[in-house]
């Protein structure tokens, strides 16, 4: 039988149990035009194509006829090998994008954000207005903490001509986001099949949220599509649209085998700070693992030399986690106020006496986290010297 003790009394505190949250950095938003069983501006996990079918087509026989603009850019999504972690389809109601947009607000894991069906486009009235408001949703999601990328691509329609560059950055440059937010992918005469337009933006997404978030995204594979030999880049279309930041679909004579792969490695922004994809999710990845890691100890930490201290060390730990990814080479944790605590009470200048004093009032604590990142090769020089 089971005897009870009662000359020693034990409490379990599972608190040190509670696992950080992680955010995985590849979740896709695929936001478009649909038929089917599934409620509008509501966003709904797509674990497989098969469950999207239903969803998103009206069917014939239970087979989509014809098949939306949504589930085409599912189908697109699901084709990437690496595939995003997590993928989210959203109907448009009525062309409200801004509604189907909004609709993602909530969902805090999304990474990446495309509009199936929807590409920029000239025309009368405002034809980019969805691309306008897939720029404002990932800038000011971003801003509120919520980090995402748009991606977008150019008209896969627009024929070859001698200012076709010149005439896709006129088209393109109003939609460069300033918080380098944004991804433009050009693939002219992209196509699902023969005479079916490929779903470009959707491809292009799920390909990136597939790659490690310190990977470059330059001369990776895109699938989901073909482009037709006669409607390729040429070098100086593929020169002009990278150097203004857009991403050129090409077929590299390089690289063996016919794949289709990016041109540029390059977010489309204003600010040169920003302007690579893996940069800006680096950072994104970084913040959110800080943030995440560190949360468990405001209410708890004291602003004392041995509270300072333990926060540093959690802060080191995260930061470690991500050097041995790969992400950073190197790091640097510092609290000012916890070198100032660090000195004697008597030799504390009167500057690091009113520091200490003004962090304790306020409870609050400056951290400076300084990583360094090795950054993947864009470009190799080579001096070829021959000699007899």
């Amino acid at each position: 039988m089971a005897l009870a003790f009662p000359f020693i009394e034990v409490s379990i505190d599972t608190s040190a149990l509670l696992p950080a949250v992680q955010r995985a950095p590849g979740v896709l938003a695929i936001v478009g035009d649909a038929a089917g069983t599934a409620p509008a501006n509501v966003p709904i996990p797509v674990a497989t194509l098969a469950d999207a079918v239903p969803l998103f087509n009206q069917l014939n026989a239970g087979v989509p006829n014809p098949e939306s603009l949504l589930y085409k850019g599912l189908k697109a999504a699901f084709l990437q090998d690496p595939g995003p972690s997590k993928i989210y389809a959203v109907k448009l109601n009525a062309g409200d994008w801004s509604a189907a947009l909004a609709s993602l607000e909530a969902a805090d894991d999304v990474t990446f954000v495309a509009l199936a069906g929807s590409p920029v486009k000239s025309g009368a009235g405002s034809p980019n207005a969805p691309i306008t408001a897939l720029k404002s949703h990932c800038e000011n999601q971003s801003a509120a903490g919520n980090k995402r990328i748009g991606v977008a691509h150019v008209d896969t329609t627009i024929v070859r001509s001698n200012t076709y560059a010149a005439d896709v950055i006129a088209l393109t440059t109003p939609l460069k986001s300033d918080s380098g937010r944004m991804v433009m992918v050009a693939a002219r005469g992209a196509e699902e099949q023969p005479g079916v337009a490929g779903e470009v933006s959707s491809a292009a997404a799920a390909a990136i949220a597939g790659l490690p978030v310190a990977t470059s995204i330059v001369l990776k594979k895109v699938r989901g599509f073909a482009m037709p030999l006669g409607k390729q880049y040429g070098p100086g279309e593929i020169s002009a649209l990278a150097t203004d930041g857009i991403l050129p679909v090409i077929d590299p004579a390089l690289i063996a085998g016919e794949s289709l792969h990016f041109a540029e490695g390059t977010t489309y922004t204003t600010d040169a700070t920003l302007k690579y994809v893996d940069l800006v999710r680096l950072l994104d990845d970084v913040e959110f693992r800080l943030k995440a890691g560190l949360i468990g100890m405001i209410g708890d930490a004291r602003i004392t030399r041995s509270g300072l201290a333990d926060i540093i060390r959690r802060a080191e730990g995260i930061l470690g986690v991500v050097q041995l990814e790969g992400g950073i080479t190197d790091y640097a944790v510092t609290i000012p106020v916890h070198l100032a605590l660090s000195r004697p009470e008597a030799s504390r200048s009167p500057t690091e006496v009113q520091e200490i004093n003004t962090a304790r009032s306020e409870r609050l604590v400056d951290m400076i986290v300084s990583i360094v990142i090795g950054p993947a090769v864009h470009r190799l020089r080579i001096a070829l010297q021959p000699r007899f």
